[in-house]
């Protein structure tokens, strides 16, 4: 009766060291719990931001001097979206754009619109016959003498040009391939609003 007694208790020790206590399986589970509530936060937040930039508004490096003095290499840019994705770009806009076979953004200011025939006359700029006020150029990069024939633009064409027309490479030189080229309206994807960066060159784009 001892023996049998005895091994009881052991069976049932043994028992009871193999099974978890309850309050280490509950912590087991809430550090799973823990660990997949972080990942859906983390892939929210991505995919939330990814749908700000592609339809909101997006910050964006100036890289270069082809908008000079307009914008300055390495300043920062608040480019807004939602007016283009809803409505037209405008002449005199500056716009985010990509070229063709190009996949990094570039900027530039859009100066036609289909229906729009582009000329430029020794550095002046015709839109429609008629010689355009540029009171943001830079007389000192606008003095090369270039000039274009006349360039009527269709139904999905769009004219760009940079404002240091001294050294920009846009629709009059098609990008440096030397011709004169439009872009297409899924080519222009945003309207440059602010510099925002650095904090004392904040202002406005006209």
């Amino acid at each position: 009766m001892q023996t049998d007694q005895g091994q009881t208790p052991v069976g049932n020790e043994g028992e009871k060291e193999g099974k978890p206590e309850p309050s280490q399986a509950k912590k087991k589970k809430d550090v799973k719990k823990e660990i997949l509530s972080w990942i859906l936060t983390l892939g929210s937040a991505v995919v939330i931001a990814l749908l700000i930039r592609t339809f909101l508004f997006e910050p964006i490096r100036v890289d270069g001097q082809s908008m000079c003095d307009t914008l300055q290499n390495n300043e920062i840019m608040f480019v807004t979206k939602p007016e283009y994705l809803l409505g037209e770009p405008q002449r005199g806009d500056v716009v985010i754009c990509k070229y063709p076979g190009r996949t990094e953004n570039f900027v530039k200011r859009l100066m036609g619109v289909p229906g729009d025939t582009i000329e430029v006359r020794d550095n002046v700029v015709y839109r429609n016959g008629e010689a355009l006020d540029e009171p943001y150029l830079t007389p000192d990069r606008n003095n090369d003498g270039f000039s274009m024939d006349p360039m009527m633009l269709g139904d999905d064409e769009y004219f760009v040009m940079g404002d240091n027309r001294d050294n920009s490479h846009d629709s009059r030189n098609y990008y440096g391939y030397g011709k004169p080229a439009t872009l297409t309206r899924s080519q222009i994807i945003g309207h440059v609003q602010f510099v925002v960066f650095p904090f004392d060159k904040i202002r406005g784009i006209e």
